[in-house]
């Protein structure tokens, strides 16, 4: 298994945005599937929350969990002392997140392989795994204050953007056991298309994936995948083909014009410059006037929605977006 890094603040780049739309369609189609054969997640006892986990386990314990539930990783060595202060933090943690993720302990002196395929350089080090893609959380020290913040984006993204509520914890459940699966929960009415949309994405047919989305909206304007989806295809399909170098030239000669700033900002998004796409269209909202001042301000709001709007970048940039306007 090779990790693959993904924001936790938005989905900006080519690869992550078709990366997290195949990782939750995926997600979905296992529990789906254990559902149907009865292998769903039952409850679990608060023990069965803190695991270990070697080679030869990972892709059960750990790749075919994280359709369940984000799998946060503990890479600690018996030699580790930074490790002997972390992992008791992290275990307790798990334990009080009551299930919203699952804590896996993985000894790298016997796993030499899981520290080489991670690429990590030096422990105590903490990834995730989400509907099988991997990110990295942090390495060396961290206070509790911080771990808290970084397991709240965690669970906050796995459940927004993946679908992944957790586990049930029953106090009263025996380790190692589950109790009977819930039963299978019906598929809402716009899955189908929403699916639709996802091998759209897969094959490369930007059109299809934005219509998909589009046909979702129409019924159903509030759907917020369909929104998010929609605003991710069309930044897509916007910057498809373009030449970045001239894009950056046309952009840097025409400061005030409004199409070369917007095509610009569509390549800062992509390329996962955040800041700088919010800042050069503010800019552009300060020096124009009329039609195009709204054009800005519109792409401008679309970009929010790629991001997301629990991001403090986009927080952060609404209020400028309401001082550049009054």
């Amino acid at each position: 298994m090779q990790p693959r890094n993904m924001s936790m603040s938005g989905v900006v780049d080519l690869a992550a945005v078709k990366a997290a739309q195949e990782a939750k369609a995926k997600a979905e189609q296992a529990r789906a599937e254990a559902v149907r054969t009865g292998g769903g997640p039952g409850a679990v006892s608060p023990a069965d929350l803190v695991i270990d986990v070697d080679e030869a386990g990972f892709e059960r314990d750990v790749l075919q969990r994280s359709t369940e539930v984000p799998v946060v990783i503990d890479f600690w060595a018996e030699w580790c002392e930074p490790c002997k202060q972390l992992s008791p933090v992290l275990e307790r943690l798990a334990v009080e997140y009551g299930g919203r993720f699952l804590l896996a302990k993985v000894d790298v002196d016997a796993n030499q392989m899981l520290m080489q395929q991670f690429g990590i350089q030096g422990i105590p080090a903490v990834f995730a795994v989400v509907a099988g893609q991997a990110l990295p959380l942090f390495q060396g020290a961290a206070s509790e204050s911080q771990i808290r913040q970084t397991l709240d984006q965690l669970v906050q993204v796995a459940e927004q953007r993946f679908g992944l509520t957790g586990l049930t914890v029953d106090p009263d459940a025996e380790p190692g056991g589950a109790q009977p699966a819930a039963e299978a929960v019906p598929a809402g009415p716009y899955d189908a298309l929403l699916e639709a949309a996802v091998r759209a994405l897969d094959s490369g047919d930007l059109a299809g994936a934005v219509q998909a989305y589009k046909n979702v909206l129409s019924d159903d304007p509030g759907n917020p995948e369909a929104k998010l989806g929609l605003a991710q295809a069309g930044l897509l399909q916007r910057v498809q083909g373009l030449d970045p170098q001239q894009v950056r030239r046309d952009a840097a000669d025409k400061p005030a014009d409004a199409q070369a700033q917007i095509t610009a900002a569509d390549l800062d998004l992509v390329g996962g410059h955040v800041e700088d796409a919010f800042g050069r269209l503010i800019d552009t909202i300060r020096r124009t006037v009329g039609d195009d001042r709204d054009a800005v301000r519109v792409r401008l709001l679309e970009l929010f929605e790629v991001v997301g709007t629990d991001d403090p970048r986009v927080a952060t940039s609404r209020r400028a977006l309401a001082r550049a306007l009054f």
